[in-house]
């Protein structure tokens, strides 16, 4: 592609460059430089890319975006004052703006955006459409699975994606938007066909610092949308609706009012079911994914099908027959008379919606197993501590993905919100062991929870993931 043709939209410098050269490739990271490609140097947490232009020219760059140039650097750059948005405009010229050949949705939130673009994929593909996803979980192509590090990719990576789902084929694009790629430019430039909000719940304060900018970020994506379905019973709702989306509709388990309204609300081992007061009709929904969260879940499905011209009874039957997501409220056939659930919880919030769906349907106890993650928001501990020890009747803390904190460390952050209930625990640092022990607790109607790692089959300790798959872990132990 000729240079004057990549840099189109953008404001920029040459310093040194032709505007009529051919630049074959992009890369933000110099060991993938290669011959005549062009390096874009960007700033980081841990280092920045202004150091490594020096590799990348020595494997082959042929220019440099640089948002200032070098001291003593006198190779071919293109000076900008944004390199990350440089990037992402960067890359949607590269690829010819898949972004624009699709309807693009984004779901934010801080819980229920894996479940929620499934549903909404499997829904859609019920209709006949073919999907492209992109989430926590991994992307996927249609059938095609893709696995994935983070729940948004960097810019350059995601548009390639785009481009990749658009020669395959897709009709639509489902995504989860973190509030990590909206702060860090990874979506920047793209103009959503629908946008989602789920809720709003502590995480990632480590990143954000207060929740105030935590919601400023999710809603810069009702900024970038034509179509909007927003949670109002969630109390940052109003944050979101403040966006300057033209069609914003809302959906609520409290309010009347709201476009997509739930009534008559039963819970239960094996799913939910509502009444759906919408456009003005009820009509009855089931999911079978059991939990209050799952009617929010569903509502947030129902309202972004419709955004995109899908008729209400028709996703609805659809919703009926949909399945669970992996490591999401996931039951696991044990074959005994106690029930084994895996899911994702990694935050207060998360943490009390599985718990108190646990209780809605345990017979017995609740055993709740979980930990938290290293090099994260410390203040959420004692709190997740706390909510476990209120809902659960036993706790075995262990370790999550302690990265690199020392395990024990964390469990020691966490045990006083669990002593300050009462509630009995055993602190076991060892996941396996962790999970054998409560497994071995169990009895009659009980529900053991375990939290956290939901879908991930490792566990990250000192910058190295180890293999662990609690589901297999749970049919070892069955000798399954």
């Amino acid at each position: 592609m000729k240079l004057a043709q990549l840099l189109e939209g953008l404001e920029y410098r040459l310093v040194g460059v032709d505007p009529e050269c051919d630049i074959p490739s992009l890369c933000y990271n110099s060991l993938q430089a290669e011959p005549g490609c062009m390096f874009v140097a960007i700033r980081g947490f841990k280092t920045d890319g202004h150091k490594y232009i020096p590799s990348a020219f020595e494997r082959g760059a042929a220019v440099a975006v640089v948002e200032e140039i070098p001291a003593g650097f006198d190779q071919p750059c293109i000076v900008v004052s944004d390199s990350r948005k440089a990037l992402a405009m960067l890359a949607a010229n590269f690829f010819d703006h898949p972004e624009r050949k699709v309807p693009v949705i984004g779901v934010t939130g801080t819980n229920g955006k894996t479940t929620v673009t499934n549903l909404v994929k499997e829904i859609l593909e019920r209709s006949g459409k073919k999907c492209g996803l992109i989430g926590t979980n991994g992307n996927m192509i249609g059938d095609l699975f893709l696995p994935t590090e983070r729940t948004t990719p960097e810019s350059f990576e995601l548009f390639r994606i785009f481009a990749d789902m658009v020669e395959a084929g897709c009709d639509v694009i489902i995504m989860e938007v973190s509030s990590h790629s909206l702060v860090l430019d990874r979506v920047y430039g793209i103009e959503f066909h629908s946008a989602m909000f789920t809720n709003l719940t502590q995480d990632h304060l480590d990143f954000h610092i207060t929740m105030e900018e935590y919601a400023r970020a999710k809603a810069m994506l009702f900024s970038r949308c034509a179509h909007s379905v927003v949670n109002i019973d969630d109390p940052w709702a109003s944050v979101m609706l403040g966006g300057s989306c033209e069609d914003h509709k809302t959906f609520s388990a409290k309010d009347p009012a709201a476009d997509y309204y739930a009534s008559n609300i039963e819970l239960g081992i094996s799913g939910i079911s509502f009444d759906l007061t919408a456009e003005g009709e009820t009509l009855p929904v089931h999911l079978g994914i059991p939990g209050m969260f799952s009617v929010y879940n569903a509502l947030t499905a129902i309202g972004c099908c419709r955004s995109l011209g899908l008729e209400l009874r028709e996703v609805l039957h659809s919703l009926s027959m949909a399945h669970g997501v992996k490591g999401r409220a996931q039951v696991v056939p044990t074959g005994t008379d106690y029930t084994v659930l895996l899911d994702y919880a990694h935050t207060p919030d998360g943490v009390e919606n599985i718990l108190k769906a646990a209780r809605g349907f345990a017979k017995g106890r609740v055993i709740a197993l979980f930990g938290c993650g290293g090099d994260r928001d410390r203040t959420k501990r004692p709190i997740m501590g706390k909510i476990a020890g209120s809902l659960a009747d036993h706790c075995v803390v262990t370790s999550d993905n302690p990265r690199s904190e020392a395990p024990m460390a964390i469990i020691r952050d966490i045990l006083p919100g669990v002593e300050e209930t009462g509630c009995s625990f055993d602190m076991i640092e060892d996941r396996r062991e962790a999970i054998r022990h409560a497994l071995s607790m169990g009895r009659a109607g009980d529900v053991i929870v375990f939290m956290g790692k939901g879908h991930e089959d490792y566990q990250e300790i000192n910058g190295v993931k180890h293999h662990l798959d609690e589901y297999e872990e749970v049919m070892k132990y069955f000798g399954k």
